[in-house]
């Protein structure tokens, strides 16, 4: 660890050496690199969060650059994350920076979570805060959420050591809110709230000061006010594996994924059969009665050996190779197939409370 270039904070009695191997060992994603994720990423970097992931698939525009102040001039028409993650290695080198250059959706969600301590919604987008919601529901993960209007802002903790969630305060699926595309806004705005975000996500890694958890923090760009608005957990809008199946990832909208912990409720199941496409050298090993392992490569030329009347699911190491799979087994009308979101990792977890062996 480069206890010099982290000298002014481990100084700190709230941190010390011990507060910074936290930070270092924490693992942080920030989904959305606009206004709040430029605003977010380069304090997290800087202060020695030891993975960061960024996740988005938007380009650069010129509009943009009047509020996110990582990207240059000539940076337009480029990748968001690409660029982010460059200026955050250039900041400090010695992190991890996964840059993502996809759209947060149900079918990497979960999988993706999975892989984190913490999410940042840094997004403008009133659905992807709900999906974040439920997908930290799933995975059992905090996430500190942000929000700008005009010239004021909002920041809160949602789910955090099972506290209230994103439902919780905002019950209503609202179609009607407007961005800052529609609306306008300031650039000191989104840094104003980027850094109360990432001050929330240092606190927390840390294990300091007072979390907004169950607190909304509205601040006024304009008057300077600040209110704190106090609220509590309701047990009617609890998302679950199931609940979350249901709203995002059902057979009737087509998807071809399903969640580890609704799949093994089949275990018992004759008519399915989970179908490992990993090779034999893979590790962890999930061991199914009805359970089969045909590797990827081979899986066209097998074909013959799966019943095309059973439902499969179909997992892989981490959720990737398990859909190429899945689509290559639809294209050959096998048509109740589904890839298992997170893979194997995912279903060891699933597993821990169960009966299913894994070795």
């Amino acid at each position: 660890m480069e206890t010099a270039r982290y000298n002014r904070q481990i100084i700190l009695p709230e941190v010390g050496i011990n507060g910074q191997q936290k930070l270092q060992q924490a693992k942080v994603l920030i989904i959305g690199a606009g206004g709040l994720g430029a605003a977010v990423l380069p304090y997290l970097a800087a202060a020695g969060i030891g993975e960061i992931g960024i996740i988005d698939d938007d380009r650069i525009e010129v509009t943009n650059l009047q509020r996110q102040v990582i990207y240059k001039s000539s940076s337009v028409g480029k990748s968001k994350v690409l660029e982010a993650a460059a200026m955050a290695l250039a900041l400090n080198p010695s992190i991890k920076i996964n840059a993502i250059t996809e759209k947060l959706d149900a079918k990497n969600a979960i999988s993706l979570f999975e892989q984190y301590d913490i999410m940042v919604d840094a997004t403008d987008n009133l659905n992807t805060k709900y999906l974040i919601n439920d997908a930290c529901c799933v995975t059992n993960k905090p996430f500190v959420y942000g929000s700008i209007y005009k010239f004021e802002g909002q920041v809160s903790i949602f789910n955090y050591e099972n506290g209230p969630t994103y439902r919780c305060l905002f019950p209503e699926e609202a179609n009607d809110v407007r961005n800052c595309n529609d609306v306008g806004v300031m650039g000191i705005s989104v840094g104003i709230i980027g850094m109360f975000q990432a001050n929330e996500v240092l606190k927390m890694v840390l294990g300091i000061g007072e979390l907004l958890s169950g607190k909304l923090l509205v601040y006024n760009m304009l008057n300077n006010e600040q209110q704190k608005f106090e609220f509590s957990k309701t047990d009617t809008n609890t998302i679950n594996t199931v609940a979350f199946e249901n709203k995002y990832t059902s057979v009737e909208s087509g998807a071809i994924e399903i969640l580890a912990a609704l799949a093994l409720e089949q275990i018992n199941n004759s008519a399915v059969v989970f179908l490992d496409v990993r090779n034999s050298d893979e590790y962890p090993k999930i061991a199914i009665k009805n359970g089969l392992q045909i590797p990827l490569d081979r899986l066209e030329a097998a074909l013959h050996q799966l019943d095309a009347n059973a439902a499969l699911f179909v997992f892989c190491q981490s959720g990737i190779r398990s859909k190429k799979a899945v689509e290559i087994l639809i294209k050959n009308s096998f048509k109740n197939a589904k890839s298992i979101a997170g893979g194997a990792k995912a279903l060891e977890k699933a597993m821990q409370k169960g009966t299913v062996s894994v070795s």
